[in-house]
């Protein structure tokens, strides 16, 4: 991939029968509350835009476009969006 190339997106259900592929889209100013639930054995890529992750001792973190997460057994309480456009994170799991 050259610089300025965006990688290429895994469409849902493009990962193989053995994984499931889950879209959440954050708008720009809001925020999603964390579910452990939801990220549990997931790994995440950060598909579109900037997040930013507001931990439950008031700590944040800001992840940007291609950045690679892993959310499950962590003590957060929010995935915000600071940024102008949608943040897209891609959550990848076994079936």
């Amino acid at each position: 991939m050259g610089a300025g190339e965006d990688p290429a997106p895994i469409p849902p259900g493009g990962a193989g029968p053995a994984f499931e592929v889950r879209r959440v889209v954050v708008a720009p100013g809001d925020s999603h509350v964390h579910d452990g639930d939801e990220w549990r054995g997931a790994i995440v890529l950060l598909e579109r835009g900037r997040i930013e992750l507001v931990c439950s001792d008031g700590d944040r973190r800001v992840f940007l476009r291609g950045d690679v997460l892993w959310l499950d057994g962590l003590t957060v309480r929010a995935l915000r969006n600071p940024g102008r456009e949608p943040a897209v994170l891609l959550a990848i799991s076994r079936r």
